[in-house]
């Protein structure tokens, strides 16, 4: 598992501590890098069902982006690969008012198969891991990191990299990058975990989402789109995105697939960083979902530990 991050967007206090989280976490596992698909059904449209679809595919794609404003909870999964290391997949929740997430993902921890626990609530990140490595005592079964924020983009979060950072953002703000795109086109009709969608996709670039910000016509959507933008930078990505994005029958995104090539800082100089493909298919929407933190006699603090070691 790697928690150095690509790019030159992301800054994380205490480079030492990225270094030891990783240690605790898990060593990077080499996984195969095959196609990550989108798994949903195709079939053609009808005239009929073409003619009674309103607006246009930029329009549809919008109006998707302003629903996700209304969601208060949200049960979704994530598969694909991940730049410089392979297969993921993760089962999460997360709340938005407040923010809280919980997730178990697998392919980023010591094995490829054990799934890594990951919480954050009330401002604090917290991560399963090895808490010896840091000299901790060994029935502390938890780490965590705070104050933290989870659910942005290229900012400093003070996560300390427990998560990949294409997982640091909130799926619901990942899903509108769409709306950056100069053209939007229709690619048809599926079926998306048992639901009817309608498949949309573009390409996006860090100069197609500034002039879509620009050019909102209010303040949400400004807002909606600067943080479109912000997810954009989170990626990495080297030139161009591709976006595709379901949308169910009620308007509201069901799944999207980001695509790209990205780069990364090696001495100081930027190179290649292997390909991005994710694919979060959005499941329960505004069901209750409970984020508790882990017993305070499991946990152990790692700023204190790793800054404090650094610092000494």
């Amino acid at each position: 598992m790697r928690l150095a991050g690509h790019g030159s967007v992301r800054r994380h206090r205490g480079g030492a501590g990225i270094a030891v989280a990783a240690a605790l976490l898990g060593g990077a596992t080499a996984c195969g890098s095959t196609e990550a698909g989108a798994g949903a059904d195709t079939k053609p449209r009808t005239t009929a069902e073409a003619e009674t679809k309103p607006g246009t595919p930029a329009e549809a794609v919008a109006r998707a982006a302003e629903r996700t404003t209304d969601i208060a909870s949200l049960r979704y999964r994530v598969t694909g690969i991940l730049p410089e290391h392979g297969k993921i997949r993760a089962e999460a929740a997360m709340t938005t008012r407040p923010t809280a997430m919980r997730m178990d993902l697998t392919g980023w921890g010591p094995t490829e198969d054990k799934a890594l626990e990951v919480r954050f609530t009330d401002g604090v990140i917290y991560a399963e891991g090895d808490t010896a490595a840091i000299g901790a005592p060994a029935d502390k079964k938890w780490l965590s990191a705070g104050p933290a924020v989870w659910g942005r983009g290229a900012a400093e979060n003070n996560t300390y990299r427990v998560l990949p950072g294409p997982l640091e953002a909130s799926p619901l703000a990942q899903s509108t990058l769409l709306t950056g795109a100069k053209k939007v086109g229709e690619v048809g009709a599926e079926t998306v975990e048992g639901s009817g969608t309608t498949h949309y996709r573009g390409t996006v670039t860090t100069k197609s989402l500034r002039a879509a910000r620009t050019a909102a016509r209010d303040k949400a959507t400004r807002e909606l789109r600067t943080s479109s933008l912000d997810q954009f930078m989170m990626l990495g990505i080297e030139e161009t995105l591709t976006v595709d994005l379901w949308v169910d029958d009620d308007g509201r995104a069901k799944r999207y697939r980001l695509r790209g090539e990205t780069y990364a800082l090696q001495d100081g100089r930027m190179v290649d960083g292997g390909p991005l493909d994710l694919t979060v298919t959005l499941l329960d929407v505004d069901r209750p979902v409970t984020v508790e933190p882990p017993a305070a006699e499991d946990t152990v603090d790692l700023a204190e530990r790793v800054d404090g070691a650094t610092e000494g």
